[in-house]
């Protein structure tokens, strides 16, 4: 089993930039598929970006594509999530998400069997 704490949100003007991280616990860091998700007031839990056990796969969703990067680092057993030219609508509670099994379908938040507490980011106009 792993614990996840994300750290890194806050409070930023649009266009600016913020990178959140994710640590996990156990020694088994590298095991696990992992992914970042958001949940805005009123909305649904969606799909931000993951990243296979191998860090050249990542995925992205659309609305972010191009302006966040995820990455790990395996030997500090950490995720990050870079997220650059900030938007209003990136204003969410931020999840990390990981998972031992082999996801088919990295974006769904049922693939995922372990969840931080999450983190707010806000990005004023």
């Amino acid at each position: 089993q792993v614990q996840l704490v994300e750290s890194g949100g806050g409070l930023v003007q649009a266009g600016g930039s913020l990178r959140l991280s994710c640590a996990a616990s156990g020694r088994t860091f590298s095991s696990y598929a992992m992914a970042w998700f958001r949940q805005a007031p009123g909305k649904e839990r969606e799909f931000v970006a993951a990243i296979r056990r191998s860090v050249s796969n990542t995925y992205y969703a659309d609305s972010v594509k191009g302006r966040f990067t995820i990455s790990r680092d395996n030997a500090k057993n950490t995720m990050y999530l870079q997220m650059n030219s900030l938007k209003p609508e990136d204003t969410a509670v931020y999840y990390c998400a990981a998972t031992l099994r082999t996801a088919r379908n990295y974006d769904r938040n049922y693939e995922y069997d372990y969840w931080g507490q999450g983190t707010q980011v806000m990005v004023s106009s």
